[in-house]
């Protein structure tokens, strides 16, 4: 099973904490005097206490305005210069918290992912943020641990994060289950992952993709059955999903879901190929519809999406055999007696013939057999030779093979009670 790839998962993990950066300078740095900071007198003293005094001077507010500016042109050292302006040891608690998290957008925009949390650590120690800004802060800080491949670190710092969050988002569930799984601690990877996906607001394909490999990982199959019902709504077009959902039925044993999911998929046009056509042969086969089996593969061959050998032909023989269409088993199973290696479909073709009753065909087909050789039971081709001859009313040359197919303990029987039928008509 495969989940989202590392590459895939980083760039996630980058727009995350790229907008939660950007949210530090979405309101305009203003000067605020003292006077303002007394008009909010009226607030309650438990707020007072989860929020720092907040207030810039107002050089240090057009400092980090003009900061602020050069980062949205892209600017990085130039905004970092003029940081460098401010005299920090005469800031304030709020001040060097804004500071801080100006120069971690410096750091992050340059992907300079350890001096960035440096950053968010010395904003969180300068007293200036209240208590969401320190959680974003630590959220963020995890983040990067996750963007730099650091699994181990980064599901620390989510599961600290994750303790004293007031409301952990899924997103938050998903990359601590990513890092666990990347770590391929599955077991620790599983319950962040379903809560990942009972948080989302509506059914995210990440999120559920996650649970899923998990489950199959797990061998949990029935908990994983609702998760790809759900991925193949949402993604009817991936093929993946059918494939899974399938070989999941077919690993609870319930092979008539197996077999609807499959042939859904294919008449969606999504078994391409050579794996998944030979799959739904066999589910077809397996659940007794074999004239179906036979459709699907003779449609692979046309389209060239198998590559036809022994195997597949003789699969089809088999189908149209299994169907009663006994006429349209001889050419795929003359095929594949030609390509194998013993000549025991010859033998297998000998005795279709038998069942047409087309004696000297049926002659044909097992003398090639025996002369390819490394036949698995002799005795039996040596029985059918002889009976294709005395069918043929030449019951002096079946007698011999009569015969020699009374050396074999499976065919001495038979081959004994034809030797007596030649020997009545003689």
């Amino acid at each position: 099973m495969q989940v989202q790839t590392v590459k895939s998962l980083l760039s996630v993990v980058a727009s995350i904490a790229a907008a939660a950066s950007l949210m530090v300078f979405v309101q305009p740095v203003l000067a605020q005097s003292s006077s303002q900071n007394s008009s909010r007198a009226g607030n309650s003293k438990e707020k007072d206490k989860e929020t720092p005094p907040q207030g810039l001077d107002q050089q240090t507010a057009k400092v980090l305005s003009e900061a602020i500016e050069l980062l949205n042109m892209e600017n990085h050292a130039g905004a970092a210069a003029k940081i460098a302006t401010l005299n920090f040891e005469k800031l304030s608690p709020y001040e060097r918290a804004k500071v801080e998290q100006i120069l971690f957008q410096v750091s992050y925009s340059q992907e300079k992912f350890a001096e960035a949390r440096d950053h968010l650590k010395k904003a969180v120690d300068s007293g200036g943020l209240n208590a969401q800004e320190v959680s974003d802060a630590k959220y963020q800080s995890a983040q990067l641990f996750i963007q730099e491949e650091k699994w181990k670190e980064g599901a620390a710092a989510l599961e600290d994060w994750i303790k004293t969050a007031e409301k952990p988002n899924s997103a938050a569930y998903y990359l601590l289950a990513a890092a666990y799984y990347q770590m391929e601690d599955y077991n620790r990877a599983l319950p962040p992952a379903k809560k990942a996906v009972e948080l989302a607001e509506k059914p995210n394909e990440s999120w559920l993709q996650m649970l899923s490999a998990l489950y199959l990982q797990k061998d949990q199959y029935k908990d994983a059955i609702p998760i790809l019902e759900t991925l193949v709504g949402l993604a009817p077009s991936k093929k993946t999903y059918w494939m899974q959902l399938s070989s999941v039925y077919g690993q609870l044993e319930d092979y008539p879901k197996a077999l609807a999911t499959m042939q859904l998929a294919y008449s969606a046009g999504l078994v391409t190929d050579d794996q998944e056509v030979r799959r739904l042969a066999d589910l077809l086969m397996f659940n007794d519809v074999p004239y179906r089996c036979a459709q699907v593969l003779e449609a692979g061959i046309e389209k060239n999406t198998v590559k036809p050998d022994e195997k597949l032909y003789e699969k089809l023989a088999n189908c149209w055999i299994s169907a009663g269409e006994v006429d349209k088993s001889i050419s795929p199973l003359t095929r594949a007696a030609e390509s194998a290696g013993s000549g025991d479909l010859f033998v297998r073709l000998g005795e279709v013939q038998m069942q047409r009753e087309d004696w000297s065909a049926m002659q044909n087909a097992i003398q090639k057999g025996i002369d390819k050789g490394q036949l698995k039971d002799p005795g039996n081709a040596q029985l059918l030779m002889g009976i294709a001859l005395y069918n043929q009313k030449k019951c002096g040359d079946a007698k011999s093979w009569f015969q020699k197919a009374r050396g074999a303990e499976k065919s001495r029987q038979m081959a004994t009670g034809y030797l007596q039928l030649c020997d009545s008509q003689a």
